[in-house]
């Protein structure tokens, strides 16, 4: 898949291990590489699919047309999917589920 990403400071998170530590704390910070790894190595979001530890799901009323995924405990990763063939993924939010 093709990966764009909601902000610089995602972007930032991915590519240097030490900014995604800062954000989120050690487990996070892997997990949130290995998710953005495994959206790249991905032809597109059906791929993902069959990986049942991801929990990839839609969203629902307010965040509709989002999509999220488990990154660890009540920690998601929320993503867009830009186009139908659902080939193009951006990035948007490392969410704590339960306490935003």
């Amino acid at each position: 898949m093709e990966v764009k990403f909601g902000n610089t400071r995602l972007k930032r998170c991915y590519e240097t291990q030490k900014e995604a530590v800062r954000a989120w704390g050690v487990k996070i910070a892997r997990r949130y590489v290995d998710r953005v790894n495994r959206l790249h190595a991905a032809a597109s979001a059906q791929d993902l699919m069959g990986f049942p530890e991801l929990r990839l799901h839609r969203l629902k009323r307010d965040r509709q047309g989002e999509w999220s995924m488990v990154l660890d405990g009540a920690y998601r990763l929320i993503v867009v999917l830009e186009n139908e063939k659902m080939t193009i993924v951006r990035v948007e939010e490392v969410s704590d589920h339960y306490g935003d």
